[in-house]
Formats: structure tokens, C-alpha cells, sequence
């Protein structure tokens, strides 16, 4: 301990030394993550840090404060530059002008080129302009990243990404192609005349901390986090910061629309339950297997499906009913694609959505060339090793389900067995999640299913549509962004159903279909996944009028 008394004593010396012997800085500031010494590089003018000693430093001395001064008459400004170790930072994007997700897609090409490896994204956001209010509305998002850059190198490679995507000097807070901004870096506080970590008006646009907050988990996942919410302006950190402002109030409103992007338009999906009908291509499906396998069958109830509420028509072409068999990915599409290119040349179909349920990446990848908008996979990846890879170069929406096992092997005791069964679909699930986050898919393209039918008993089954609002605080203790995704609950003419109300043939079973959809969509579903479109389409109408006049009363 005296060893390391002596050796802070001796760095603290020659940084005041150095501080008190320079001239005014011009300047640049920092609290650093740990401790750290200084030596000067004459060759690069900077500052660059190191972490010889224990934290005991901190605890003996608190956090230095790092200033940096010209070393010239011609007062060039120096910079603080970190060791070329990874380092944890959040980056805010924004566009307004052309194609904005395109303008995002590229951003995030450019940025992992760059050596930005991005590990979180936000949700997207619509957001209206501020300060000049006569320009078109923003998307807004930001991303959590690593990198080995130097929070000055980031700064420039940010700025040349911008210039790069058609950015040009104009209005302050005018319009713009693409706006890209640091708002963390590791453990770092920087002042400087180009770079300012925390922005000084971070804390009081909803904007920014919406995005911000999404990629924070509820349970602090690191001390780097923790660090981030230390940076707030009051106490409570950036959870109270977006509090104040009116958190998650504010969306929703005229303001700021949470979205998900459908190519290149955005979908708010939070404005009512969407309503996903059922197409089954197979002639094994539990419920209507065979009775949709010629074309004109299946045109006709689509078009069916639509008149009666349908907003997604969901087409399968492999059964994922219990104990299943798998067939070849050319036989899938064999079932799959003259039906697919048929229902997307509907007149119908304008404005609305199709989903094509597969695990399979080989139909996946053709299913989005010949339409298809979302790529709903019961196995969230499991099943096959590309699937992420797919679906992140696609482009495509990506519901995400719970699933242990293969439909051969989902009943299985082993495959049934649960200690909290919202909690571990949640952790089980999110994994998933992050695995396709990880692969390139945005969170803002994600939404999950928590698999009510596959690898769970009857009770299992109840306890997630009568707790779905415990499942997405699970979900969100992971990744606030995917909690605020939307939620799809697929009860529908399921064996649990049956054994509850006695009902062994599966058409029976519309009556409690409403019945355990009507508890989902009050629980917080989005999505509901029906064979019976009619009916279920009532009950979420009835549902949404209750959840419209919950919020009118406060």
C-alpha cells in the first residue's frame, strides 16, 4: 500500500507540475475511466492514457480532471487520445432528407468498416423537427458500439461518413441527410472546442434519450453503464432524465412515433392490434392442412382473410405442428412461391403485410426476393445456422419465437421443465435475440413471440398469456429495445385450448381462441396470430377501445 501511495503521489506531482507550468488550455477535458498517467507524444501533439495503477486511486484522490494546452505560439489545440483498447461508446443517428433508412442502412455499413463494431440498436423513431420546424420529419435511433478508435479519430471518421452520404454545411438544425453524434465514450467526460461527451443539451431532448434508453437494459449490465448514468445532469440517472421530460408518454404522440421500418416506409405499429391471418401451404397443419394447396385456394381465402380484418397474412409451407417431419427447402418452395407471387399481385393486398413462416434460410432468402415483408421463424436461428445471416442482409422485418428443440422434440419432458416460465422464455428468447443482433439484425427489425404451443405444458401456456406484461419486463431487464418491440401471441386452435374446453377437433376451439387472444391483447400484445380472422378481429376491436378509453382516464 505505501508502494502505492508513493507511486500516485509521484504521478499527481507531475500532473500538477505539468498543469500549473503550461500556458491557458484551449482545451481539452476528461474524467477518466480509471486511473491513469500522462506522457506527451510530440509527434502527434496529444495526450495519450494509461492505466498503470489500482483503482485505490480514485478512492484516495477521485478522478483527475485532464487538461490539455497548445504547444506552440500557433495555438493548435491538442487532443486526448486512449490506448488502442476497445472501448464501449453510444452513437446517435439522424436523417431527414432522401431516403432515410437507406441513409441509416449505409451508415451502420460504413461504420463497422470503419472499425465500429456495433453490438445494440435502439428502436426507430419518427420524430418532428425542432428549432427550425419548417423541414421534413426526422428518424432517429442510436447504436451502442465498441471500438478501438480515440474519441477524436471517431469524431472524424464520424464526419467523414456524413460527407460522404451528401452532408454540406447549412442551417444549424436544418435539414440534413445524416447526422451522426457521440454521446458516449467508455468511461470518458471530453471538453474540447470540436467535441463536448455528454452533449450539455443531451438531457433535455426527448429525441435523443428515447433511443438512448432503449439500448440500456432496466438491470445495469456493466460498470461502463453505470458510469453513463453518473453523467446525468440530476440524480436518477438517464432513465430519470427521460422520465422528467414525460418517458414513454411521449410516444406515441405527434412528436415521436416509435417504428418499424417495411422497406423503405415505416409501420407504427403501436396505433392497434394487427391482426395476422393464417395461410397453411401444407397438407399436414393440424387445423387446415390440405385445404390450401392449389393457388386459387389459397388467392380465395386471403382474399377472404383481408375482407374479414386480416392487416398480415401469415404463409407457411412447412408444418410446425408436433412431431412434424421436415421436408427439403425445394419442396417448401415448390408449396411456397407460385401462392407468394400470386397474393403479393392482389390489388387486396395494398398496404397490407406478408409473412412467410419458415426456419428454413434457403426459403427465406427467396421468400423476400419474390415479397415478402416479415420472416417469421419459429426457431428464432436455432435450426439453422445462416437463418441470421439471411435475414440481416434481407432487410426484412424478423419475428423471433421460443422454441426448445424441433417440432419433433419440443413436447419432450426434458424440453417442458421451467422454473419461471416467463422469466426463462424471456432470458431464453432474448439470447436468441442477441445472437441476431449480433448478426446484423437492428432490434428495430425484431419481434418476438414467446411460443405459446412449443415446449410447454397447459399451464406454461396460461401463465404467458396471462402475464405477457411480466415477460416484456423481463425482456426489457436485456435490451429496452426489444421489450418495445411488438409482442405476437399465436394461441390460436391449440391443443391446450382443447384439453381446457374439451374440445378435440381443432376447429372447435374459435370460441376460446377469443377468448385467450382478448387476455393477450389486454396483457400488451401487438400482433395476434388467428386462423379464425372474423371473430378475432371483433375481440381486438372491443380490446382496443378498452386499452383507447385506460389511457383517456389516465
Amino acid at each position: 500500500m505505501a508502494r502505492l501511495l508513493s507511486q500516485t503521489l509521484i504521478c499527481t506531482g507531475r500532473f500538477l507540475l505539468r498543469r500549473f507550468s503550461e500556458p491557458p488550455p484551449v482545451m481539452v477535458s476528461a474524467v477518466a475511466p480509471s486511473p491513469v498517467f500522462f506522457h506527451r507524444n510530440y509527434s502527434s501533439k496529444s495526450l495519450s492514457l494509461a492505466s498503470p495503477l489500482g483503482s485505490s486511486y480514485f478512492s484516495l484522490f477521485g478522478p483527475p480532471a485532464i487538461r490539455s494546452s497548445a504547444f506552440s505560439s500557433s495555438a493548435t489545440a491538442t487532443t486526448v487520445e486512449v490506448q488502442s483498447t476497445e472501448h464501449e461508446v453510444v452513437i446517435a443517428l439522424g436523417s431527414n432528407i432522401g431516403n432515410r433508412m437507406y441513409n441509416f442502412r449505409e451508415a451502420l455499413r460504413l461504420m463497422k468498416r470503419s472499425g465500429i463494431c456495433v453490438t445494440r440498436h435502439s428502436c426507430l423513431y419518427e420524430t418532428a423537427p425542432v428549432h427550425v420546424t419548417d423541414q421534413p420529419r426526422f428518424l432517429n435511433a442510436a447504436v451502442r458500439a465498441v471500438t478501438k478508435l480515440g474519441p477524436h479519430e471517431l469524431l472524424t471518421v464520424l464526419k467523414t461518413i456524413e460527407t460522404d452520404m451528401g452532408r454540406k454545411d447549412g442551417i444549424r438544425y436544418g435539414p440534413r441527410p445524416l447526422d451522426l453524434d457521440i454521446l458516449f465514450y467508455g468511461k470518458l467526460r471530453i471538453c474540447s472546442d470540436k467535441l463536448i461527451i455528454p452533449h450539455e443539451r443531451l438531457w433535455e431532448r426527448s429525441f435523443v434519450l428515447a433511443p438512448l434508453v432503449d439500448l440500456l437494459g432496466s438491470a445495469v449490465d456493466n460498470d461502463t453503464v453505470a458510469h453513463w448514468h453518473s453523467l446525468a445532469v440530476r440524480p436518477g440517472g438517464v432513465f430519470q432524465a427521460w422520465e422528467r421530460l414525460g418517458g414513454e408518454s411521449l410516444v406515441g404522440q405527434d412528436g415521436i412515433q416509435r417504428v418499424l421500418p417495411i422497406g423503405d416506409k415505416l409501420w407504427d405499429f403501436s396505433n392497434k392490434t394487427h391482426v395476422m391471418g393464417i395461410l397453411n401451404l401444407t397438407p399436414d397443419s393440424f387445423s387446415d392442412g390440405g385445404q390450401f394447396q392449389s393457388v386459387d385456394s389459397a388467392v380465395s381465402r386471403v382474399r377472404s382473410m383481408i375482407s374479414e380484418g386480416a392487416d398480415i397474412i401469415d404463409i407457411g409451407a412447412q408444418s410446425t405442428r408436433p412431431m412434424a417431419s421436415r421436408i427439403s427447402s425445394q419442396e417448401e418452395l415448390d408449396r411456397l412461391l407460385p401462392v407468394l407471387e400470386a397474393v403479393r399481385g392482389m390489388p387486396e393486398m395494398e398496404e397490407k403485410l406478408i409473412s412467410v413462416d419458415t426456419f428454413n434460410s434457403e426459403v427465406a432468402k427467396e421468400a423476400v426476393s419474390n415479397g415478402a415483408d416479415i420472416l417469421n421463424d419459429v426457431s428464432a436461428g436455432s435450426l439453422d445456422p445462416n437463418m441470421h445471416k439471411v435475414v440481416a442482409e434481407s432487410g426484412a422485418l424478423y419475428m423471433a419465437m421460443h422454441m426448445r428443440g424441433d417440432p419433433c422434440t419440443m413436447q419432450k419432458e426434458e424440453n417442458l421443465q421451467y422454473d419461471d416460465v416467463c422469466k426463462d422464455v424471456a432470458s431464453e428468447l432474448y439470447m436468441r435475440v442477441r445472437d441476431a443482433e449480433l448478426s446484423g439484425i437492428p432490434a428495430w427489425r425484431v419481434m418476438i413471440d414467446p411460443g405459446i404451443g412449443f415446449s410447454k405444458r397447459v399451464d406454461h401456456n396460461l401463465d404467458i398469456v396471462m402475464d405477457l406484461p411480466k415477460f416484456r419486463e423481463e425482456m426489457a431487464k436485456r435490451s429496452i429495445a426489444v421489450s418495445h418491440g411488438p409482442i405476437l401471441i399465436g394461441p390460436s386452435r391449440k391443443r391446450f385450448l382443447g384439453d381446457i374446453c374439451d374440445r378435440p377437433e381443432a376447429t372447435d376451439r374459435d370460441a376460446a381462441t377469443v377468448a385467450s387472444v382478448t387476455a393477450g391483447i389486454l396483457g400488451g400484445a401487438n400482433i395476434i396470430r388467428v386462423h379464425n380472422v372474423r371473430d378475432n378481429a371483433d375481440a381486438a376491436k372491443v380490446c382496443d377501445a378498452m386499452l383507447r378509453r385506460r389511457r383517456s382516464k389516465g
